[in-house]
C-alpha cells in the first residue's frame, strides 16, 4: 500500500507568465497523489480518522483509531483492518484514497451489529 499526500494543481490566468511570477492564480485545485511522505499531522490523516468508528478497540493491531489512520496514510497498514467499521468503512476509505476497495480482513475480527448502551444513573457509580 502507498501512502497518500495532497498536492494542488494551480491554474494561472495567463500560463505564459507563470514562470516569471507575473501571472495571477486563477484556481487552486487539490488532487490526491501517492508518496512516501510521513503524514502524521496531515489533513488526510484527519479525513481517514473521521471515517473510522472511534471504538479504540485495537482490533486493527494499532493502539486506537488515530494511530491506525496514520498508518494507513503512511502506507503501513491496509484499509481493511477495522471490523467495527465493517465493509462500509473499508469502502469509504477506498473512495477517499482513490484505491480499489478490499474485503474486510477477518483476521482482525468480524463485524458485529451495533449495540445501544443504556445507563441507569441511579445505579451507575462511575
Amino acid at each position: 500500500m502507498h501512502s497518500s499526500a495532497i498536492t494542488c494543481v494551480i491554474t494561472f490566468d495567463d500560463p505564459t507568465k507563470a514562470s516569471t511570477g507575473q501571472a495571477l492564480i486563477h484556481k487552486v485545485q487539490p488532487i490526491q497523489t501517492f508518496s512516501s511522505t510521513k503524514a502524521k499531522g496531515s489533513p488526510l490523516v484527519d479525513q481517514i480518522d473521521a471515517i473510522l468508528p472511534q471504538t479504540q478497540c485495537n482490533q486493527c493491531d494499532f493502539p486506537g483509531c488515530r494511530p491506525y489512520a496514520e498508518a494507513i496514510a503512511n502506507g503501513d497498514a491496509e484499509i481493511n483492518q477495522c471490523p467495527p467499521g465493517g465493509q462500509e468503512g473499508v469502502d469509504a476509505l477506498a473512495e477517499l484514497l482513490g484505491v480499489e476497495t478490499l474485503l474486510l480482513n477477518e483476521e482482525h475480527g468480524e463485524t458485529k451489529p451495533k449495540r445501544i448502551a443504556l445507563v441507569d444513573e441511579k445505579v451507575c457509580i462511575g
